[in-house]
């Protein structure tokens, strides 16, 4: 298998007897690290039986690496510890952030992007990566505000970000089109502004329609606007497994499935004609 192009899914309670039973042709599983922070328990050992199988990435929701308070240091031992033991393919987090006076909101919260942010962004990455002795993934973030106080884009600031870390981009595209449609903008402008050079995974998922806008929920199947994208992507060069997200309302196995099949046919788009589909 080409690991470049694999395709994989979010390893969920639901689904584990049946995966590691039938152990379905996936490049990859993708587990939220935090679930696994406990020494010991079933749910570890399902991962380690997992791992035997198929390579596994680390995906955080708890990092918070935009704080303005100090990082959690033993945040960042509990996730040392895991990669230590699962030796993961990726480790990935989120461009965002969440603590504050000790506090830890439930939550992926946005920020301004500003030289004062990427300083401080830049200092918690350097050392989270010096920690772990490996480069992190940051994701692009689903927001709902910005900031009149943001010097730069999104697209710069983690352009910015690469370049002073040696970071990599997870680069999700259902974020980008929720953003694009909700703020007016081209998803495929937005798309050729990201540093594309260092995506090193692609993620996938539904949203929600409401009457506000888009919400990303990960609860429904891939819109045919964030399959355009991915082919995009594949035509852009860019060769980077993806995963299908899917957290609420979630389906059987087979539908996963399904959906990594969808996203591995993306992965032979690349000399297809992309349509232009802009965000409505």
């Amino acid at each position: 298998m080409n690991l470049d192009l694999a395709t994989g899914i979010g390893l969920r309670q639901p689904h584990y007897a049946q995966l590691l039973a039938e152990r379905p042709p996936l490049g990859f599983v993708e587990v939220h690290s935090e679930n696994f922070f406990h020494e010991g328990g079933a749910s570890l050992g399902v991962l380690e039986r997992t791992r035997a199988h198929y390579p596994v990435s680390l995906h955080g929701v708890g990092l918070a690496l935009a704080s303005a308070d100090g990082g959690d240091a033993a945040h960042v031992d509990r996730l040392a510890a895991l990669v230590d033991r699962i030796e993961p393919a990726r480790v990935s987090e989120h461009l965002c952030w969440g603590r504050v006076d000790g506090r830890h909101f439930n939550d992926l919260l946005p920020f301004p992007y500003t030289g004062e942010a990427l300083s401080l962004v830049a200092a918690r990455v350097s050392a989270v990566q010096d920690r772990l002795k490996r480069p992190l993934l940051i994701e692009n973030l689903s927001a709902y505000v910005r900031f009149r106080d943001s010097e730069m884009s999104e697209a710069d600031f983690l352009a910015e970000l690469v370049c002073l870390t040696g970071c990599g981009l997870l680069l999700d595209l259902n974020n980008l089109y929720v953003n694009a449609c909700n703020f007016g903008e081209d998803a495929f402008d937005m798309l050729a502004a990201l540093p594309l050079h260092a995506v090193g995974e692609i993620h996938v998922a539904g949203h929600a329609q409401t009457e506000y806008g888009l919400i990303d929920t990960h609860g429904s199947r891939v819109c045919d606007e964030v399959w355009a994208l991915l082919r995009a992507v594949r035509a852009a060069g860019v060769r980077a497994p993806v995963l299908v997200e899917w957290d609420t309302d979630l389906p059987s196995l087979d539908v996963l499935l399904d959906e990594a099949a969808r996203a591995a046919d993306a992965g032979d788009a690349t000399a297809r004609e992309v349509g232009h589909v802009r965000a409505a």
